[in-house]
């Protein structure tokens, strides 16, 4: 089987944004183009990628399979490509990145001690906020970038005068109580008697837990309202409700008394870094801190997450 790598990133959007009309909002081209590619792909595999619903297309267990080899593809080349431009070159300076806790504890600090050895004139401070104050303070010149968190299941625009940087795409969890759900291939939601936990309106969770409470049902909001994922996880193990976690959230920490499930249609959340459009051009130092932040989240693996 001989597949033109080149293809592999028509596939790989296809499966990140649900469909080929999605893939080529995302791509910038004509829904004919991605379809075209797709089609010279199964004609180089041998194999059907994609199957037709009347929601659109998804992906079969081979598509699936060549999705998964394209994401360690993409990942491969952003490591060589963010040493090839970086590696070799004299940076200094301070660079202060906001962000939400997972992010920062997750993907950004286990990193910092390769980055210093590599770039020993390179400082990086890291500030944890909610995210008015981060974006407040991107704005105001105290922070350089910060990284953010939305439902990519929902189009959206970054504010004028940013631009965001993808950054990587995690799968959204549900959290049950451990033993609510006796029959895991058969999810439905609206029988379990669950309410959903309550949280910030404006956090990216919150946007996809109403997109997923419209698609597959269940009880209204709980009395409950959390703020930390490690409270929603204490309330879900005492029977008080269920909610959405992403996966990069479950890292090294305790879930005990809880059931993570996988489940089609829950999505997936996008991690972006944010910086202010002139600034990147204009810093060098900022621009190898991007190539960095890019290289740590596209090694990172999870380890302790799981259905």
């Amino acid at each position: 089987m001989l597949v033109d790598p080149r293809r592999l990133r028509f596939l790989l959007a296809v499966a990140r944004y649900g469909g080929v009309l999605a893939a080529a909002d995302e791509m910038g081209i004509t829904s004919s183009a991605v379809s075209q590619q797709i089609t010279k792909l199964e004609q180089e595999t041998g194999r059907a990628l994609l199957r037709r619903t009347p929601s659109g297309s998804v992906l079969t267990p081979a598509g699936l399979a060549l999705a998964e080899a394209a994401e360690e593809v993409e990942r491969t080349l952003a490591v060589a490509r963010s040493r090839l431009e970086h590696e070799d070159a004299a940076v200094s300076g301070t660079v202060r990145i906001g962000g939400f806790q997972s992010f920062l504890s997750t993907v950004l600090s286990p990193a910092l001690p390769d980055w210093h050895d590599r770039y020993p004139a390179l400082a990086f401070e890291t500030v944890e906020a909610d995210d008015t104050t981060l974006a407040r303070a991107l704005r105001g010149g105290g922070l350089d970038a910060l990284a953010v968190e939305l439902d990519a299941g929902q189009s959206y625009t970054p504010p004028r005068g940013t631009t965001d940087v993808p950054l990587l795409d995690e799968p959204w969890k549900l959290i049950l109580p451990s033993g609510a759900l006796l029959n895991s291939d058969v999810v439905d939601l609206s029988r379990l008697g669950l309410p959903w936990l309550s949280l910030d309106p404006t956090a990216a969770s919150a946007s996809a837990i109403r997109r997923v409470r419209r698609e597959l049902g269940g009880e209204e909001s709980s009395r409950h309202t959390y703020l930390s994922h490690q409270n929603a996880l204490a309330l879900v193990a005492a029977g008080q409700g269920m909610t959405l976690i992403p996966a990069l959230a479950l890292e090294s920490v305790p879930t005990h008394g809880v059931d993570i499930m996988d489940v089609p249609g829950l999505g997936m959340r996008r991690v972006v870094l944010r910086h202010l459009t002139r600034s990147r051009a204009a810093s060098p130092t900022l621009e190898t801190a991007i190539g960095l932040i890019r290289e740590a989240a596209a090694t990172f693996s999870y380890e302790s997450t799981g259905p």
